[in-house]
């Protein structure tokens, strides 16, 4: 199949749930959804996984920051040279995800790290020890978001 062909029919298989999500085509080899109702993505993953579009290569986190109030949560499935790019916009405080690791096992490592850096509660999670923090790690202290303050764990340092 060409890129073309594989964008175009991922983009048929989200298309039917044309509701609950915005498509774009912001280069001539990705296709971008944004997944505007959150019990979707589930299917709209599985959708793409029966019929082969790729594998999940990344699942990033991305702070907007505190003035946003919101995060988003990017899903990256690389099917030959094509990129389907999932959006899913969560709230700073309280945000919950549901785990892939039933339709996807290899998506453990990718929503531990958004769980411990990003603070996002994954549903469903095999395992939730720390992946990069220490053991002792703060518990409230997520380093990759922008209001993160690093002096809050040399002072929590000097109480130990």
């Amino acid at each position: 199949m060409t890129t073309e062909e594989i964008l175009s029919l991922a983009e048929q298989i989200v298309q039917a749930w044309d509701w609950a999500t915005d498509v774009s085509r912001p280069h001539a080899d990705r296709l971008d959804v944004k997944i505007k109702v959150m019990d979707q993505l589930l299917p709209v993953i599985v959708g793409l996984r029966v019929k082969r579009l790729g594998y999940l290569s990344a699942i990033v986190g991305m702070d907007l920051g505190p003035e946003a109030n919101e995060m988003e949560v990017l899903y990256y499935f690389c099917p030959e040279s094509a990129v389907i790019t999932l959006r899913v916009r969560v709230p700073r405080q309280g945000a919950t995800l549901p785990s892939l690791c039933d339709v996807i096992p290899s998506a453990e490592v990718f929503e531990r790290e958004l769980r411990e850096m990003f603070g996002i509660e994954i549903t469903g999670l095999h395992t939730t020890d720390h992946l990069y923090l220490p053991d002792d790690w703060p518990d409230g202290a997520y380093p990759l978001r922008r209001d993160f303050d690093p002096a809050v764990l040399s002072s929590q340092a000097g109480k130990a």
